[in-house]
C-alpha cells in the first residue's frame, strides 16, 4: 500500500512539473514568435530566462520555497517509516528480555533507543517502581508528546498549502496593476506588448502558487495519517510490552525471591 501511494505522489509531482513546464515552453514560443515579427531579436532567446524575467521577485520566493517543500517531503519519507517508528531488532530484543524476565535488562535495552517505541517503553518502565498506573499513565503521556514532535515536522507542509495561493494572489494583483498603469500612461500610445507583461506576470505567478500548493497539501494529509497509523500502533506494542513487564515482574514477586530494580 505505502508503495502505490508513493507511486501516485511521485506521478502527481511529475505531472505537475510536466504541465508548468510545457505551459511556459508554449507561452515563451508565443512570445518569442511575436517579438520576431516586429524586431531583430533572435527566436532562440531563452525560454527559461523569460519565465524568470516574468515572476520576478515573488517567483524567485516560490521556488525557493519549492526547494524546501521537497527536501521536506524526501525527509519524511526516509523517517516516517516502521523501521525507525518500531525496529524489528528492539521488538524482538524487548520480546526476549520480557520472556526471561530480564526486567534490568529490558530496561537497558531501550535506554538509549531514540525510536518512538523505545522512548515510550523506557519512559513506562522509569516509573514502574511506583506502580503499574503510573507507568502505563507515563507511557501514554510520552506517546502524545512524541505524536506531536512527528506532527510538527509536516505542519510546514500546511503552511506552504496554504501559503501558495496567497503568495500566486500577490503575484496576480501585482501584474493587474503593471497592466493597468500601462493602460492608463499610455493615452492614445496604447502599447499591448506593455499589458500583455502585466497580464503574463500575473498569470504565471498565479499558476505557480496553485502548483506548490496542491502537493503540499496533498503530502501533508498523507504523512499526517501515516503519522496517527504508526502512532496508534507503537502505543499499543509499547502498553502491551509494558503490561508483559508487570506481569513479569508480579510472577518474581508471588515466587517468593526480591525481584531485581527495573533501573540499574
Amino acid at each position: 500500500m505505502n508503495r502505490r501511494i508513493r507511486t501516485l505522489a511521485v506521478a502527481l509531482c511529475t505531472g505537475f512539473v510536466v504541465l508548468f513546464l510545457f505551459g511556459a515552453i508554449g507561452m515563451a514560443q508565443e512570445a518569442a514568435e511575436a517579438a520576431a515579427e516586429g524586431a531583430a531579436e533572435p527566436q532562440s532567446q531563452s525560454m527559461l530566462w523569460w519565465l524568470i524575467k516574468v515572476s520576478g521577485a515573488i517567483g524567485v520566493f516560490i521556488l525557493i520555497l519549492s526547494l524546501y517543500f521537497v527536501s521536506v517531503v524526501i525527509q519524511q519519507f526516509l523517517e516516517l517509516r516502521q523501521d525507525n517508528i518500531a525496529p524489528k531488532e528492539l521488538v524482538a530484543e524487548c520480546d526476549r528480555l520480557i520472556q526471561e524476565g530480564d526486567l534490568k535488562g529490558l530496561f537497558q535495552a531501550v535506554e538509549n533507543d531514540n525510536s518512538f517505541l523505545g522512548k515510550t517503553l523506557h519512559a513506562g518502565l522509569s516509573d514502574l517502581d511506583y506502580g503499574a498506573d503510573e507507568a502505563r499513565e507515563k507511557l501514554e503521556r510520552t506517546a502524545e508528546a512524541e505524536t506531536v514532535n512527528m506532527e510538527k515536522k509536516i505542519t510546514i507542509l500546511a503552511t506552504i498549502g496554504t501559503l501558495g495561493p496567497m503568495i500566486g494572489l500577490l503575484g496576480t494583483l501585482k501584474g493587474m496593476i503593471s497592466s493597468f498603469v500601462a493602460i492608463a500612461i499610455s493615452g492614445k500610445n496604447l502599447e499591448a506588448s506593455k499589458v500583455a507583461e502585466g497580464i503574463s506576470e500575473a498569470l504565471v505567478l498565479t499558476f505557480e502558487g496553485v502548483l506548490i500548493s496542491i502537493p503540499a497539501i496533498y503530502f501533508y494529509a498523507m504523512f499526517r495519517g501515516r503519522i496517527s497509523k504508526f502512532a496508534v500502533e507503537t502505543t499499543t506494542l509499547a502498553d502491551d510490552m509494558l503490561r508483559a513487564a508487570i506481569r513479569a515482574l508480579k510472577r518474581q514477586r508471588a515466587g517468593g525471591a526480591a525481584p531485581a530494580p527495573v533501573k540499574p
